[in-house]
């Protein structure tokens, strides 16, 4: 089977994957939808498919490519865009894409090309909100903005879905693997990636500048996040002897972030008559999400000590891990929102 037979096959297999999990998300609520709620589901799709093909640049494994599309299409961010129109989630869903023809000249001889192309998504969203200026249209208020609130859905998302406008971050085992990408990240000095990212940070927490919702521009730090995802769990399942100390680290942040999040659990649970048991058992959940990143880690980390390779069983392992955060995290956050 020749490369791009190949290249093909993994694409529909992904699209199939994505279709049939965006339709299970929100099939008790289909019938109900109007028709600009019908998007909802489409744009999971596409913000999952065009991450996965925008990983292709950096990450070769398929499962590695499936769960980065599947961290941003159907993360807690992506998610949460419910709340405004479904226009604001369309335009987050083509970000990948935009991202794709910089990625794709990176690979060429005119490899400089990538750094004009890399400001099709910037300049995207700007269009997108002045056009809906233009129309009346607005499907996101341009004041909206992150609050210091909401920085605690980077290390428990399912917490915040009803006090956050918009979560940020990703679900626990995928933010302990997202740990060994950044390390990737940075042994690789990947300059153009760390440059994205971080004019995407700054933007979603400046003003509305040109007149753009600051949430907006989360989803370009968050796509560059989720590829990194896909390098970490590809790392991860790489890893040997020399590595181990970049998976001691994902260990230590993993434990870092359970305790933590254990002990907002029990600060909850002394709450008066038990008015913040809700929260409390949602810290409690997370805890144990985190436990189980670190578990998994901490057995490759083992793996790559004693020299055993067995790459089929690291992904395996890892794999399960991520399946299992991403779908109980995904479903929660629709059954709440909706």
């Amino acid at each position: 089977m020749s490369k791009y037979s190949t290249g093909l096959t993994r694409f529909v297999a992904a699209a199939i994957v994505y279709a049939g999990f965006a339709v299970y998300l929100y099939r008790p609520y289909l019938e109900e939808f109007n028709i600009w709620q019908r998007l909802l589901p489409v744009n999971l799709w596409l913000a999952a498919l065009g991450c996965f093909v925008l990983s292709d640049r950096w990450v070769a494994g398929f499962a590695a490519r499936l769960f980065a599309g599947a961290v941003y299409g159907f993360g807690p961010f992506m998610l949460s865009l419910v709340k405004f129109h479904p226009l604001a989630g369309l335009l987050v869903a083509s970000i990948p894409w935009l991202f794709w023809p910089a990625a794709y000249v990176g690979r060429t001889r005119r490899g400089w090309l990538s750094i004009p192309l890399s400001t099709l998504p910037f300049l995207a969203v700007i269009l997108f909100f002045q056009a809906s200026a233009y129309y009346r249209l607005f499907a996101i208020p341009v004041r909206a903005r992150f609050r210091l609130v909401d920085l605690v859905s980077l290390i428990a998302p399912l917490v915040m879905v009803e006090r956050s406008i918009a979560l940020v971050g990703f679900y626990h085992v995928s933010l302990t693997v997202l740990i060994m990408g950044f390390s990737i990240l940075f042994v690789a000095r990947r300059l153009g990636v760390i440059t994205v990212l971080a004019a995407g940070l700054i933007l979603s927490f400046c003003g509305s500048f040109l007149n753009v919702s600051p949430i907006i521009w989360a989803s370009i730090p968050l796509v560059c996040c989720s590829v990194l995802v896909g390098a970490g769990m590809q790392g991860l399942v790489s890893a040997g002897f020399a590595d181990r100390k970049w998976i001691l680290l994902a260990v230590t942040m993993a434990s870092a972030l359970a305790i933590v999040t254990l002990l907002f659990a029990t600060k909850y649970f002394q709450v008066f008559l038990g008015l913040a048991d809700r929260h409390a058992r949602l810290f409690t959940e997370a805890g144990k999400m985190y436990v189980l990143g670190g578990l998994v880690l901490t057995i490759l980390f083992f793996m790559a000590r004693a020299k055993v390779r067995l790459h089929w069983l690291r992904w395996s392992i890892l794999c399960l891990a991520m399946a299992i955060d991403v779908f109980i995290g995904a479903r929660f956050i629709v059954d709440r929102i909706m």
